[in-house]
């Protein structure tokens, strides 16, 4: 038996909001064997412009029952039938949160219309119920009402049963199916092609803008389990309404997913990508003479038209880096602008600096170690990162100079690829951001195998 249901309701998702109209059908395939209808007084004011849509005023509902008076009935009807609403997801989620506030847990399978009309009536250029029945012909009487809205879908689902010469209601009533979750204005398949492998998807809005952005082990697993709860949120009902189109760009491994994907939220910010959307200063380590000859190493926000030895989205791990240098090298702290008072360094007290804080030691001495410091250091910071490709004729590659993302992409499966002169032309280049940077570090600390110095 197929429960048939509209609602009307205070807002657009359950956890804030209530029903104020509920209509019931239940459709035996052929005709209505028991209609259920009522008002519902939701205990919360209906917003004016509610009012104004569907008709339904605070004072038709204040002599209403509240659902929790319904809720059994409600409850008795839909348990163990098939419940079917133009947009599933909306109605069902609704009446889900008002019986289990009621103590009732609902359990249905579930057909959405709109998925189902797009499948076996493709073509037309609206898929709302208003639209659809005006084109098919479908009488639609007290619009924007539970029993009139309910009464309409009957009939569409009656075309739709009539219609339906390749069982798309059938092979969405199987378990393994799920068509009910999925978004109601993304086509199926959007779905059927997404794959198996690691990378990055895309949802988009129905201007084709890019509205969220996430990556995957798994692409497929991962989109469906998007929409695989019917949490009555409004940030979730809104992501769902929005959706109408899905994209994806396969890698050959989980960091290149992780890479192009902070680089895609980075450069297309999505409206609902909340994490890594903060804007970054960007701090470079700059190497300069004074006027007394010595090389200084410094960490400072970064200047055009000077060189950047490296680059850093925090002043502290450039500082941290610079102590790490001073103390391999032997470098004088206040020349490195890790001591501010006067005179010597606490580092010539405690031997690793030679005096050129004091000018004990000459420039050219001190410099000598400066110079071997940032070539260590250069060469730390210039390399490739060789994986696994999306085939055995391939490498995947990430190249990385001076300590700074390039970019990636896939190279011939050779062993001397890092001596190819046009290695940046096989690569897409990308911005670099602090996600990136702190990704490729500890890959570089936890697989060394894979890093090939330049």
């Amino acid at each position: 038996m197929y429960a048939i249901v509209d609602i009307e309701t205070t807002g657009s998702y359950a956890a804030a909001n209530g029903i104020t109209e509920i209509a019931i059908h239940l459709f035996d395939g052929i005709e209505v064997v028991e209609v259920f209808e009522s008002l519902v007084n939701p205990l919360q004011p209906i917003p004016p412009f509610i009012q104004q849509m569907t008709g339904i005023t605070n004072q038709m509902v204040a002599a209403a029952p509240p659902f929790t008076t319904i809720a059994e009935r409600v409850y008795n009807i839909l348990q163990g039938q098939i419940f079917v609403a133009h947009n599933v997801q909306f109605d069902y989620s609704f009446v889900k949160a008002q019986l289990k506030a009621a103590g009732f847990e609902l359990n249905c399978s579930k057909l959405c219309t709109v998925r189902l009309s797009r499948q076996i009536l493709p073509g037309y250029p609206s898929y709302s119920l208003g639209k659809l029945c005006r084109s098919l012909g479908i009488s639609l009487e007290n619009r924007h009402r539970a029993g009139g809205d309910t009464a309409a879908t009957v009939a569409l689902f009656k075309k739709l049963l009539h219609e339906d010469k390749s069982n798309h209601i059938a092979k969405s009533l199987k378990r393994n199916s799920k068509e009910w979750i999925l978004p109601p204005h993304v086509p199926r398949s959007d779905f059927d092609r997404l794959p198996t492998r690691p990378g990055v998807y895309y949802f988009h809005d129905k201007k084709d803008k890019v509205v969220y952005v996430g990556k995957a082990i798994n692409i497929r697993y991962r989109v469906n389990s998007h929409f695989s709860n019917d949490a009555p949120t409004a940030q979730k009902q809104k992501f769902i309404r929005t959706i109408h189109r899905i994209t994806y760009q396969e890698c050959a491994t989980p960091l290149m997913a992780t890479l192009l994907e902070s680089a895609e939220i980075k450069h297309r910010w999505p409206r609902f990508n909340a994490a890594q959307k903060k804007r970054e200063e960007v701090f470079s380590l700059f190497v300069f003479e004074d006027q007394y000859g010595y090389k200084r190493i410094a960490v400072d926000r970064i200047k055009k038209n000077v060189p950047s030895l490296l680059e850093f989205y925090n002043i502290a791990e450039g500082q941290a880096l610079i102590r790490k240098m001073a103390r391999t090298h032997g470098l004088c702290l206040r020349l490195c602008f890790l001591q501010d008072a006067a005179g010597a360094c606490t580092g010539e007290f405690a031997a690793t600096c030679k005096g050129a804080c004091t000018r004990k030691e000459t420039a050219d001495h001190y410099n000598q170690r400066v110079k071997l410091a940032v070539e260590e250091l250069v060469a730390n910071g210039s390399f490739l990162i060789l994986d696994k490709g999306r085939n055995s004729k391939e490498m995947s590659c990430i190249l990385v100079e001076k300590g700074s993302f390039y970019g990636m992409g896939y190279v011939p499966a050779t062993d001397t690829i890092q001596d190819n002169p046009s290695l940046k032309s096989l690569l897409t280049p990308y911005r670099n951001n602090s996600t990136i940077q702190k990704t490729i570090r500890v890959f570089k600390d936890s697989f060394p195998d894979k890093i090939i110095p330049l």
